[in-house]
């Protein structure tokens, strides 16, 4: 697999759900308000994994931005399907995880993008 390969954007996207999600998917339905219940190491993770690809060029800044921003719904909406209880309605909390996702990989790819500048990785 080379750096260019369609594949790691999906596997990078795996990676940020299950980061931000794991930890979530465990709180008791009283502690899982958001946005606080996502604060922490799981957005961390999404700005990580963003800052990696883009580092690294796997792909164009946008590309990256969107699908990794994504992550954070997915694991809120999957928090949702599995019947946990929450005091927040679904479309409310699945905006906030995008809000929340949107900035996190937002700041992973900018400083990503200042790493890719000062390397002869760009992507095509």
């Amino acid at each position: 697999m080379t750096r260019s390969s369609p594949v790691w954007l999906p596997i990078g996207f795996a990676i940020a759900v299950i980061g931000v999600g794991f930890k979530f998917w465990q709180l008791p339905a009283e502690v899982a308000t958001l946005p606080q219940a996502l604060y922490g190491p799981g957005l961390a993770a999404v700005a990580v994994v963003a800052l990696l690809l883009r580092a690294l060029g796997t792909g164009r800044f946008l590309k990256i931005w969107l699908v990794i921003a994504l992550s954070v719904p997915l694991a809120v909406a999957i928090r949702w399907l599995l019947g946990a209880p929450a005091a927040d309605a679904f479309g409310i909390a699945v905006t906030v995880g995008l809000i929340l996702g949107l900035a996190a990989s937002f700041v992973g790819t900018a400083i990503g993008s200042l790493l890719l500048l000062r390397s002869s990785r760009r992507p095509d």
